[in-house]
């Protein structure tokens, strides 16, 4: 099957022909591609397109990237310091290490084995030319010398130069940085990691796998990247705080507690118990966790993101720029009707639409609906095919005696004064999608179209709405999400098909053409309006630089060629599986079952890790705060330190840690608020303030009003700050659900185990007795109780404010 000489042929037809080019020194026969056992001796000569696996991390990698932690060395450290003390039962909290490895690792490795699943149904494939016959196979069993096809769409996965141009026009923006489309001509190098805008052609491999240019940006693209998000922002800036603050306050209190204690040891071991409190031992690690069950629980819904801030950007999105082929539509379209202009018949039309889609090199889906009407069989001789262009919206093909051939949207190829025009109005406002053929015994000037072109027919087609679009945009509004349709085609068109699918438009259906090169002017008129029709792929990327120079976070959707550009720089790119792999290459986000409602459940997982890190970090900020103030205060009043270690971890178990665990992986999808830092200090602090402050209070009056002893006082000033911190669980829980109410149940439930049980009681040096000191706990637990309640309404009215 010749693949250089008769394109038609490909299809089934029987002309079409195109000279088969002369390529000097070509090592194979191009027509036949590679024979089998040609692409065997390449195979083990490993000239094959296997791109060296990204630094994937082993098992072990894993395990050990998991446990060599700042914060797991910080723990650690100081648990040796427990041990060179004499006391190994204030150990105890070593434990974190453990569990911070243990879950670290097992969630990593889950999440990596469910991306993979879904990276295999995204690979690319490539139609290459074996034994005469074209084949599709994976990117990466292409060998050196393989004949490859460049379809509208595709990226380029090798090194190579160019057999046959059909229009061939690259994108190289991944490798350059630039988006200006480059046409290649026979004989012309193409490099990998570029996309096809236009056209199509052949080439042949010259450089494949680690040899080609692009086989470090595949490696980059396949790396499953932790990004900054605003979350990951504000906990780093926490943990830098405090590796400045915990040294210092910590020398601080052991040089104080040098001169209170009888022995060093205890000295040490009251440091260590409060620089224990200080770590937020648990904040990372439950932080990443609830990231990955997002991005895990996306995998499972057939959702790949490449990233793991992916779930949180699309719970901060205000702006969703939707294009509205496979998106609102299913990218599906059905052939409705043609109307020939007077003078013309319907056979007559029907046979220039059969030639045109024959010499077609890259059918579209427009393309494939017309030859499913009226086939592909074309005796026409074709002589220059130039290739559909999104910026002038129409293709031209010339044939031999026949002349030129326009076809493309009428607003680009109609006259003003065409009679055409108020019925192509008209059958655009009712969402029909249409085609103009133009003719003309002359070829375009640069895209400027002959003066005696005349209109042959008006192509109408239909686009099928998605069934579950009326409902995924319905839910976008409702959560005061602003939706912009951002299409290629007629914007009246586009108007009628938005609200066929349920969309409330703003303003008028806008054309492109009229939009404003000026950022603040466009970004205006696109408050203002909903649709916007006849958009170039520079212009979409342009409406979204606009959008987020007003503050907002875009995310985008599409599947086509021309989505690129957008994609790329929109906060969160999304793409439909079905789509190009140009659109795949750079989207944040993979819908691999093209299901558009998939993304209000994206959604719901940003907000669970959003909501469930924040209420996390309360808890973990609270422990902070009262720690840092207890180091500082103790270590003024010269007075031994109110807790062990051993009685910290405990307090840290039932007040933080396991809720901590729960809490992270809570089903909470409420709206998300900016100012995640801001909010979560002003409730922290304060908190943590008033829990140090009167567990602090209590504790001296029992030593030095009721005479308690040592460790009764220390029992006390555990309860104290246990029951204080069972309020600000219940608090940092909010809104409540009968299993948060339950959840603080246990915890307390818990305590009064660990109280009643004798061996447990001894080891954590409890002591139960009766004191007048009780009252002075309960008057701590109460006003402080009383005052964390009040912090979430005291500063929320501050914000107000």
């Amino acid at each position: 099957m010749n693949h250089f000489g008769v394109w038609n042929n490909r299809r089934g037809g029987s002309g079409g022909r195109y000279p088969a080019p002369e390529m000097e020194g070509a090592r194979v026969d191009v027509a036949r591609g590679l024979t089998g056992t040609e692409v065997a001796s390449r195979v083990a000569a490993g000239h094959v397109n296997i791109v060296p696996d990204p630094p994937d991390r082993t098992i072990w990698q894993i395990i050990v990237a998991n446990t060599f932690t700042v914060v797991n060395a910080i723990v650690f450290s100081l648990f040796v310091l427990v041990l060179v003390s004499g006391n190994p039962k204030d150990g105890l909290f070593v434990g974190v290490v453990i569990s911070n490895s243990v879950i670290g690792a097992v969630q990593e490795v889950r999440a990596r084995r469910e991306l993979r699943r879904l990276e295999v149904v995204t690979e690319p494939l490539a139609t290459v030319v074996r034994d005469g016959t074209s084949v599709e196979i994976p990117t990466d069993g292409i060998v050196i010398d393989d004949v490859i096809e460049l379809r509208l769409g595709a990226q380029v996965a090798v090194d190579g130069a160019v057999l046959e141009s059909t229009g061939l026009r690259l994108d190289e923006s991944m490798l350059t940085g630039e988006a200006r489309p480059v046409p290649k001509t026979v004989g012309d190098d193409v490099l990998s990691g570029s996309f096809v805008v236009a056209g199509g052609g052949w080439i042949t491999a010259t450089a494949v796998g680690a040899d080609s240019y692009a086989s470090t940006l595949v490696i980059e693209a396949k790396q499953f990247a932790t990004a900054h998000s605003e979350l990951r922002r504000g906990i780093d800036r926490v943990l830098r705080w405090l590796t400045l603050i915990i040294p210092v306050a910590s020398i601080f209190l052991f040089a104080n507690l040098l001169a209170t204690e009888d022995r060093w040891q205890d000295a040490l071991l009251g440091t260590v118990a409060a620089a224990v409190a200080m770590v937020p031992d648990g904040l990372v690690l439950l932080t990443s966790l609830a990231f990955m069950a997002g991005v895990v629980a996306l995998a499972r819904r057939n959702a790949l993101a490449k990233q793991l801030s992916t779930v949180e950007v699309l719970a901060r999105v205000d702006v969703l720029c939707v294009d509205k082929t496979g998106t609102i539509t299913t990218g599906e379209i059905r052939f409705s009707t043609v109307r020939p202009t007077p003078g013309h018949t319907d056979e007559e039309v029907r046979e220039v639409l059969a030639a045109l889609v024959s010499a077609d090199p890259s059918p579209n889906a427009t393309m494939a609906a017309i030859a499913a009407e009226v086939g592909d069989d074309s005796t026409w001789v074709v002589d220059t095919v130039d290739a559909f262009d999104s910026d002038r919206k129409w293709a031209a093909t010339s044939f031999d005696g026949r002349g030129w051939f326009y076809l493309g949207a009428p607003d680009f190829l109609l006259r003003p004064d065409d009679p055409e025009r108020a019925a192509v109005s008209q059958a655009s406002a009712a969402g029909k999608r249409l085609l103009a053929i133009v003719t003309s015994p002359r070829a375009h000037d640069g895209g400027v179209l002959p003066d005696d072109a005349e209109t042959l027919a008006i192509v109408e087609l239909d686009d099928e709405i998605r069934l579950d679009a009326a409902e995924t945009l319905a839910y976008f509004a409702a959560q005061g999400v602003a939706l912009k349709v951002i299409s290629g085609d007629n914007p009246e068109t586009v108007a009628a098909i938005a609200e066929r699918a349920g969309m409330e438009l703003i303003g008028r259906p806008v054309d492109a053409r009229e939009l404003p090169e000026d950022v603040d002017a466009l970004a205006t008129l696109l408050e203002q309006h909903t649709v916007f029709g006849r958009v170039r792929p520079q212009q979409k990327q342009a409406v979204v630089k606009a959008l987020q120079s007003r503050g907002h976070t875009v995310a985008m959707t599409g599947d086509g060629v021309n989505d690129v550009l957008a994609l790329k720089d929109a906060d969160l790119g999304i793409s439909m599986g079905a789509g190009s792999d140009a659109t795949k290459a750079v989207a944040d986000l993979v819908l691999t079952d093209n299901r558009f409602a998939s993304l209000p459940v994206v959604v719901n997982e940003g907000r669970k890790v959003i909501n469930n890190v924040e209420r996390v970090s309360n808890l973990f900020i609270t422990k902070t705060a009262y720690a840092v103030l207890l180091t500082l205060v103790v270590g003024l009043l010269d007075s031994p330190f109110p807790f062990l270690p051993r009685q910290l971890t405990l307090i840290g178990t039932f007040s933080i840690g396991i809720p901590g665990f729960f809490l992270a992986l809570a089903p909470e999808v409420d709206l998300i608020r900016p100012g995640f830092l801001r909010r979560v200090l002003w409730f922290s602090v304060p908190a943590g303030l008033l829990a140090g402050s009167a567990t602090l209070a209590a504790y001296e009056a029992s030593l030095e009003i009721t005479g308690l002893d040592l460790v009764e006082a220390r029992t006390l000033a555990t309860v104290t700050l246990l029951s204080i911190g069972l309020v600000v669980l219940a608090v940092a829980s909010r809104p409540y659900r009968p299993w948060k109410l339950g959840l603080v149940a246990c915890m307390a439930l818990g305590y009064v185990v660990v109280f009643l049980v004798p061996g447990l009681r001894s080891f954590f040096q409890l002591e139960v007795f009766w004191s007048q000191a009780w009252w002075f706990s309960a008057a701590a637990v109460v006003l402080a109780g009383v005052g964390i309640v009040a912090i979430p309404r005291l500063t929320a009215s501050r914000r107000r404010t």
